[in-house]
């Protein structure tokens, strides 16, 4: 499963990069003779109520989900990992005023909060990246400041303080090293659910303005009043949205336990059949002592 995940990332990212080449028709060509037509040899999966192309503006939609996925993950991770680490290793009154902030920020319905902060800064490819990677950032901190707090104990940092290193370089050379995978996992995490809270926000009107195909605001609007006449306008974003979702959420299940041999083994991981392996060889080495002994 981490593998079909890999392939569709890699299939979004192919798609997000190269939809000017992929896409047959622009993303808001207008033709007025093809309103609302069914999928056919000339427009794959139909055509929207200005006789836009749909597998276009799909394609042109990958590029946004990708834009907004890895630049609001990336914003997320850095943001997480500058409070994290500060909080985890000074701990004390910086340690406390840090925490009661990201508990003031994490106590609001993240939806609510979305949109409260886009009501002000206004709708935009940018401001939904940056909202989105801001506000994710602030409540990821905790993570990475579990992981500091845990690896500021071992014996090197004790070792680099009592030759007298800096604080920036015990942060840098042995803290930030120890973060990497936690942050990875963060970076995964975070992208599908960016994207599911782009679309949300486009689809509520506050996300990605029109014309631009957003696949959540493709989903809006003149979708939901002519979904019942060409049921295709809907259908089609929905499932693309549904499909890159799984597809990150598998790809970085799998990336999560080979990162964290922790979680190698657990019930649904992808070590699970090596656990049951495992099982069935202790049960059967049981079952052999067990008659030699009786011999």
């Amino acid at each position: 499963m981490g593998t079909v995940g890999a392939v569709i990332v890699l299939g979004l990212l192919i798609t997000g990069i190269f939809s000017d080449v992929l896409a047959p028709y622009g993303f808001n060509q207008i033709d007025l003779r093809a309103v609302l037509m069914p999928p056919s040899g000339e427009h794959l999966m139909g055509t929207d109520q200005l006789g836009r192309d749909l597998l276009s503006r799909i394609i042109y939609g990958a590029r946004i989900s990708m834009f907004v996925g890895l630049g609001a993950s990336a914003i997320d991770v850095f943001l997480a990992t500058l409070i994290g680490i500060v909080s985890g290793y000074f701990g004390g009154k910086v340690d406390l005023a840090l925490q009661r902030f990201v508990d003031a920020t994490i106590v609001f319905p993240p939806l609510f909060f979305y949109l409260a902060v886009m009501a002000i800064i206004g709708p935009g490819l940018l401001q939904v990246t940056f909202c989105l990677g801001i506000l994710r950032g602030i409540g990821s901190s905790r993570l990475i400041r579990s992981a500091v707090m845990g690896a500021k104990q071992n014996t090197y940092v004790d070792a680099a303080h009592a030759i007298g290193a800096p604080d920036i370089v015990i942060l840098l050379r042995h803290l930030l090293p120890n973060v990497s995978a936690p942050a990875i996992i963060i970076f995964t995490v975070a992208m599908g659910q960016v994207i599911i809270a782009e679309a949300s926000l486009s689809f509520l009107g506050f996300g990605i303005p029109p014309p631009n195909p957003s696949w959540g605001g493709m989903l809006s609007r003149e979708a939901r009043k002519y979904m019942f006449d060409a049921p295709w306008m809907a259908i089609w974003p929905g499932l693309a949205l549904s499909l890159v979702v799984y597809g990150i959420n598998m790809f970085g299940d799998a990336l999560r336990d080979l990162l964290d041999p922790r979680l190698r083994g657990g019930v649904g991981g992808m070590g699970a059949y090596g656990t049951e392996k495992a099982k069935k060889a202790l049960a059967k080495k049981t079952r052999r002592d067990r008659y030699n002994n009786q011999k």
